[in-house]
């Protein structure tokens, strides 16, 4: 009797990655994207990273202090949603709206829903349409070499032409990470061979997406024009980044493969007949509210469990 064992409850067997390694590995694989980022647009875009990233942590410190919670800014989750958003800011946006993107994404979006692993939408992306709702003009005002000019999409939008190789590399106009397609997909690499993410759902959104811009996008198979479609905007650092946020987006094998080729559907309804040239963060976040739909079509049947047919007796 001295030699019993003592049981838990479930789980039994748990995995070697917790949240803050988790984070952790999502931080390096944006290394690449947000190092670029600040060579690209100068020290603008690094003081605007550091304040989003420390606005997020201070907010969630100090919304726990304020309702007696445990402290959780050492699972790095709001470092990663600071990162997040500030990558898909203007690199002129004054620091004080980063700020407010910044409170917005972790009191709003993530706390007042029950913290890590409860909000209902991506933090950093909803935070990101918030700005793009409150700050317009700043939103969507992108300077280049001291130059104030259209991005790439924007261009494709009006009919323009636009370099391809610029897109891949990143030396263009938009916002601090999404411009370079090199860097991005460097870090996506690194986040699947570390079995991060998923890639049902950037592989089925980027697929779908391509369809849809081949049939709809009025170039028929033009490889040009879906090259510039799919370096230009966010699409790489959505579909990697954020359509795979753990807590926004569904468990299930199939659930992931459908919310996909939803998001690739609505990001081509959006770019092609909408009056924006981007599209992915309400992709993203419209995906994120149809995800506990998706998760209960798609949940497998328990093992054991038949569906039993009901037999009338004959009278």
């Amino acid at each position: 009797m001295d030699k019993m064992f003592n049981v838990s409850s479930s789980p039994h067997v748990r995995g070697r990655m917790d949240t803050q390694k988790i984070m952790l590995c999502v931080l390096i694989s944006l290394l690449p994207a947000t190092l670029f980022g600040i060579y690209n647009f100068g020290y603008k875009a690094l003081i605007l990273i550091l304040v989003t990233i420390a606005s997020c942590v201070l907010s969630e410190w100090l919304f726990n202090l304020i309702v007696k919670k445990d402290n959780t800014i050492t699972d790095l989750s709001a470092v990663v949603t600071g990162l997040l958003l500030a990558l898909n800011l203007p690199h002129t946006l004054p620091w004080w709206q980063a700020v407010i993107g910044g409170v917005f994404a972790i009191v709003v979006v993530k706390c007042l829903f029950g913290g890590l692993g409860q909000n209902f939408m991506n933090p950093a992306l909803g935070a990101r349409v918030f700005l793009v709702i409150s700050f317009a003009s700043q939103m969507t005002s992108f300077t280049y070499d001291g130059i104030t000019e259209a991005t790439p999409l924007a261009l494709l939008k009006e009919g323009e032409s636009v370099e391809p190789l610029k897109m891949l590399l990143g030396t263009e106009a938009g916002t601090i990470g999404e411009t370079s397609v090199i860097c991005l997909l460097i870090g996506a690499i690194f986040l699947i061979l570390m079995g991060i993410i998923d890639i049902r759902i950037p592989g089925a959104y980027i697929l779908t997406f391509a369809l849809f811009i081949m049939l709809f996008g009025g170039h028929g198979f033009d490889v040009t024009f879906l090259i510039e479609h799919l370096c230009g905007g966010g699409l790489i650092l959505g579909a990697f980044f954020m359509a795979t946020d753990y807590v926004t987006s569904p468990i299930t094998p199939l659930g992931k493969i459908i919310f996909g080729i939803l998001l690739g559907i609505l990001t081509g309804i959006f770019r092609i007949f909408g009056s924006s040239a981007e599209g992915v963060s309400y992709a993203i976040i419209i995906g994120n509210l149809v995800v506990p739909l998706i998760e209960k079509i798609t949940i497998p049947r328990a093992f054991g469990i038949t569906k039993v047919k009901e037999v009338k007796e004959d009278e």
